[in-house]
């Protein structure tokens, strides 16, 4: 079994940061393409970063400057630090990862969401 736990949602002011983590447990060998996506209401999930096992990285337009997307292998974990936030940017964050387990097969899991919401 393989989870995808995401954390660091909350309250930010505009203009503040904030730091979501997701990290992966179970019976993962390793992980591929990691992904943050979020949905705001009345929208379709998007994209927001992704980064791949070499660490090569890519944004949507609409956070590129102000979000920085990380991982450390060592710790499973993947990282979205998030800059000079605008009410927009509020929505749910899904943490997304293709990971092979140790049957060697690669599997695609999704993470439970965290609410992240900028308002003064």
């Amino acid at each position: 079994q393989v989870q995808l736990v995401e954390s660091g949602g909350g309250l930010v002011q505009p203009g503040g940061s904030t730091r979501l983590s997701c990290v992966a447990s179970g019976t993962v060998f390793s992980i591929e393409t990691m992904t943050w996506f979020r949905q705001t209401p009345g929208k379709e999930r998007e994209l927001v970063a992704t980064i791949d096992s070499g660490f090569g990285t890519d944004y949507t337009d609409s956070v590129k400057g102000r979000f920085t997307i990380s991982r450390d292998n060592a710790k499973k974990t993947m990282y979205l630090q998030m800059n000079s936030l605008k009410p927009e940017d509020t929505g749910v964050y899904y943490c997304n990862a293709d990971i092979q387990d140790y049957t060697a097969r690669v599997r695609n899991y999704w993470g439970q969401g965290t609410l992240v919401t900028v308002s003064s």
